[in-house]
């Protein structure tokens, strides 16, 4: 059995770590190098980066953070957020992520993940999704759409049927996003997260919702996450990596250990 994997998110705003709720009212909290550096001397087994305001925005993502930032860190890394051309992946790949993730982009252009994919390798191609649950429609079957541009704009699309489908594509990876449980702390979306993990063979990756380790098992053990996404409950210091990892491994979930 693989290791289930620990994955601590930095978000980033203006150059700055940020946290929120529900992709509102955010609040800076730290700086992205410093922060990623803790968490790989900590034990984390990836850092994810996203420049969460590079789409929206419409401008490129944040180079020279991002090179900066694998500079400190010697685990996989994992960058999003304004990657809109196979040029931007290599520009990323090449300030040192191992992984990129497209999200706005690849529902623009779904094409972007085979493209990337043939270039780079699956492996590297990780397919963002942020998911909020909508009435069951015959658009949307599975009562989940995919919304984009950080939260702000509804796209009509059924989450299971564009996991699916990007999967297809050649992505090698789901980093999957509730944004109703986004930064509430009371737990994953374990629904949603068990829907695509059940109908996919690519890894996925549950995010939004940690508040303690229980919800962590929650989503690793029950519906079948290969990795827990986590923010608040270590940007606050709730526990810390180790903590986590341990009590995982007590109570029978897989981890990697780096101590």
């Amino acid at each position: 059995m693989l290791s289930k994997r620990i994955i601590p998110c930095l978000d980033v705003r203006d150059g700055k770590t940020t946290k929120g709720i529900k992709f509102k009212e955010n609040v800076d909290i730290g700086v992205p190098v410093e922060m990623a550096r803790f968490y790989y001397e900590e034990g984390a087994d990836e850092i994810v980066f996203y420049d969460i305001t590079a789409s929206s925005e419409q401008r490129e993502i944040m180079i020279d953070v991002v090179r900066r930032v694998a500079e400190e860190i010697f685990i996989p890394f994992c960058v999003g957020g304004g990657i809109r051309t196979v040029e931007d992946m290599r520009a990323v790949l090449l300030a040192g992520a191992e992984k990129v993730s497209v999200n706005t982009a690849a529902v623009n252009d779904p094409e972007i993940i085979s493209e990337g994919a043939k270039v780079f390798g699956s492996q590297c191609i990780v397919l963002g999704m942020d998911v909020k649950k909508v009435a069951y429609t015959e658009r949307t079957p599975s009562g989940y759409e995919i919304v984009t541009h950080g939260g702000r704009t509804y796209t009509g699309i059924d989450a299971l049927a564009w996991a699916q489908r990007a999967e297809d594509l050649g992505a090698g990876e789901i980093c999957l996003n509730s944004i109703d449980a986004d930064g509430a702390q009371q737990g994953y979306e374990t629904a949603l997260t068990s829907l695509i993990s059940e109908n996919v063979n690519i890894p996925v990756i549950a995010s939004g919702g940690a508040g303690n380790i229980n919800h962590i098992y929650d989503v690793l053990k029950y519906a079948k996450a290969d990795a827990a996404l986590i923010a608040s409950i270590i940007h606050y210091e709730t526990y810390t990596i180790r903590q986590i990892k341990d009590e995982l491994n007590s109570r029978g979930i897989k981890v990697r250990n780096t101590w």
